[in-house]
């Protein structure tokens, strides 16, 4: 049942009523939000971004951060060097991250090379970063350097248009370039969505290529409109044997159905997404519900239908409560599928049974079906770096000179080589061994399958570590599951140091979710397909007190465990059986699903 107090909290429209012919009404109390006269002032994504990149100040103006970030563009700060430069009496110096947009995360050796040479010259610490939408970012870029490292992403065929902002953000799908014809197909559907749901404005190359400027008044955006979407907008592709993508956790999720060989088409969900605010219960993660199915010419026109949906009726006066999952919970599933056939020019048919969605992290070596290899790099949090314990980027750098092979970003925030021969793998993991890089088969589980953001000290979120205490975390995990003998079973450890949720640990195994400097609240009961929310466990846990808290749970987890049960399926299980909604606590937990 919807919560009609959180509707008439957030101004939320007025759910329809039913499935009539005509639109929906569209009545709000409260103004829109400061950021939504922002892009409508923006003269289509221009603001004053052409000006401001060649005039003295190191950062840019609030206004023009917010039009940058459509642009790929974030200004951050080193925090580290924030509180020092508070003690000193010096300036804050801003920095920027700049974010690409790789569809399916496929790249060419060349365009590989090109950014790790990117990153060498223009990246304060040298570093790329995979993220789980297989994208690289780029971390501490000067603002005198932007221009360049934009021109040189663009010059390798790679773009940062929308890799933020109120848009469509990177389409994610299952990264092994296999030569089954889903897989393939899906890369292919994944390049019709990049360009189909692209801005038509022409500001990207003025900014940044000094093209011709072109009268903004004369241009139009016949998807976005003039202030583009209420927040951003996150598509994903799956088949049922690969959901890397996690389908359940997008605005829209897209599960190919193949059959002989051929995509036929699509089960459409939507409403998904992780990212909730602390004590915001009209927030909170959600996954994505069952609209129908649709035929393969009609994929790209029906994301298109849902995001004008959005477009129109997604909440522009409170940017928290901004999201589809919202507009999905609120008004209903029957009534949003109604809304949608009333847009669509092709008709929703009714869902297609498919096998269970399945897990893969493509991490070893594997047969592409077509005569060629492929092997999956495990690398800690995405991180290519060379540091004091491991030469990530080094390696990498070496095998992709050596060996030519395509490389494809995955969602686990790990890189795949491909198109190898077969007498390629030893010396893949040759180089591996020699840079002290860990091969998959020596990974444990919750090693394997871990995630965390990046957190301290670059994004301005943070409330507490992720990346930079991941690895301890992890460690202290792996040893308190092997004394319980539970090292043989797979188990996800999502660690993020806010609650926006950006590696999904709302429905994993096990999430860590930042609730201040040094605390997490603990989420558990999700799944390894991510077809699952979790429950909050415990609240504000110190990072040193994490594994004590939850090895009673884990005890009767390996006392009471089905052969092969994961967690998250264990305390469901138990859950349900003992109707307790936190085990061993016997603390009143509160789930973040709104489904």
């Amino acid at each position: 049942m919807v919560d009609e107090s959180r509707r008439e909290a957030s101004d939320e429209p007025s759910r329809p009523s039913g499935a009539g012919s005509q639109p929906f009404v569209l009545a709000r109390k409260a103004k829109p939000s400061s950021v939504e006269a922002t892009k409508s002032a923006s003269r289509h994504l221009r603001g004053g971004l052409a000006e401001a990149l060649v005039d003295d100040a190191p950062g840019l103006s609030e206004m023009d951060q917010r039009v940058a970030k459509f642009h790929g563009i974030y200004q951050q700060e080193d925090r580290d060097a924030r509180a020092i430069a508070r003690l000193s009496g010096a300036d804050r110096q801003p920095s920027f991250m700049v974010r690409t947009k790789i569809p399916a995360g496929q790249m060419t050796a060349d365009q590989y090379l090109a950014l790790d040479r990117l990153a060498e010259d223009l990246v304060y610490n040298r570093s790329l970063r995979i993220t789980t939408r297989q994208n690289f970012q780029l971390h501490g870029v000067l603002k005198g350097d932007l221009k360049e490292a934009i021109q040189r992403v663009n010059a390798a065929l790679i773009s940062t248009l929308c890799g933020c902002g109120d848009v469509e953000r990177n389409i994610v799908a299952p990264p092994a370039p296999l030569a089954h014809s889903g897989h393939r197909a899906l890369h292919a559907l994944a390049d019709e969505l990049t360009e189909a749901m692209a801005p038509s404005t022409n500001a990207y190359y003025e900014v940044w290529f000094d093209e011709e400027r072109v009268d903004s008044s004369l241009e139009t955006e016949s998807l976005y409109g003039p202030a583009y979407l209420p927040r951003k907008f996150k598509t994903g592709l799956a088949l049922p044997e690969d959901n890397s993508a996690d389908v359940h956790s997008q605005d829209v999720g897209l599960i190919g159905v193949v059959v002989s060989g051929e995509l036929l088409g699509a089960n459409v969900l939507v409403g998904g997404g992780s990212g909730l605010t602390h004590r915001k219960p009209e927030t909170y993660a959600r996954l994505a519900t069952p609209l129908g199915y649709v035929e393969r010419p009609h994929l790209v026109e029906a994301v298109r239908t849902i995001a004008s949906i959005y477009r129109d009726f997604g909440d522009r006066t409170d940017r928290r409560h901004a999201r589809l999952k919202y507009i999905v919970e609120e008004w209903g599933i029957d009534t949003f599928r109604a809304e949608f056939e009333r847009r669509a020019p092709f008709p929703l048919a009714a869902w297609v049974e498919t096998a269970p969605l399945q897990h893969r992290d493509w991490l070893g070596p594997h047969a592409q079906g077509d005569g060629r290899w492929l092997y999956g790099v495990w690398l800690e949090n995405g991180r290519i770096i060379d540091d004091a314990r491991h030469r990530w980027k080094t390696a990498l750098r070496t095998l992709v000179e050596m060996l030519r092979p395509k490389v494809v970003l995955t969602p686990q925030q790990n890189l795949l080589l491909a198109d190898l021969a077969e007498d390629e793998i030893p010396q893949v993991e040759k180089v591996l061994r020699a840079y002290a890089l860990p091969l998959p088969d020596r990974l444990s589980f919750v090693r394997r399958h871990a995630l965390a953001c990046p957190a301290m000290p670059t994004c301005g979120l943070a409330l507490a570590e992720s990346e930079r205490v991941s690895a301890d975390v992890s460690l202290a995990f792996e040893r308190a599951l092997a004394e319980l003998g539970l090292d043989d079973t797979p188990l996800t450890l999502r660690m993020t140091g806010c609650p926006n949720g950006c590696v999904r640990p709302y429905n994993a195994d096990l999430g860590l979710v930042g609730r201040k400097s040094g605390h997490y609240d603990v989420f558990v009961g999700g799944t390894l397909a991510g077809t699952r929310l979790g429950e909050v466990h415990a609240e504000s846990v110190p990072q040193d007190e994490l594994v004590a808290r939850l090895t009673p749970l884990f005890e009767d987890w390996a006392a009471r465990r089905e052969p092969g049960e994961s967690l998250g399926d264990f305390y469901d299980r138990a859950r349900r059986r003992d109707g307790r909604r936190d085990l061993v606590t016997g603390a009143k937990g509160a789930t973040s699903s709104g489904s």
